[in-house]
């Protein structure tokens, strides 16, 4: 499976973007798909993932503010992040498995979204 993410960039405090990710190759063992992301200097973390039903599942941090969504007909995965702040700037990866309760085997190259007046 090749995940291939975009949408990431500069934006203002209280702005939004919407990063999207396309995956290809054999879909059939894939259940869920997310988004992690790693700021400088800390640790990678999940933001949200979703299920090939739609359960959704997202980090504290950003509940209230991003949105998960899947069309599995084009294997595609987005997330419409909200209300921006700088602590939201980070590498973006996109990632896909079999499931949600394990660490995601498949990893996209990563998007950078910088929150920056």
């Amino acid at each position: 499976v090749q995940l291939q993410a975009s949408g990431g960039g500069l934006v203002q405090p209280g702005g939004s973007l919407r990063l999207s990710c396309v995956a290809s190759g054999s879909m059939f063992s894939i259940n869920s798909m997310g988004w992690y992301r790693q700021a400088p200097g800390k640790q990678r973390e999940l933001v949200a993932v979703i299920t090939r039903r739609g359960i959704t599942n997202y980090a504290d941090s950003v509940k209230g503010r991003f949105t998960i969504s899947r069309d599995n007909a084009k294997n595609t995965v987005y997330l419409q992040m909200n209300s921006l702040k700088p602590d939201d700037t980070a590498v973006y990866y996109c990632t896909a498995g079999p499931r949600v309760d394990v660490a995601p085997p498949y990893w996209g190259q990563g998007t950078q979204v910088t929150v920056s007046s």
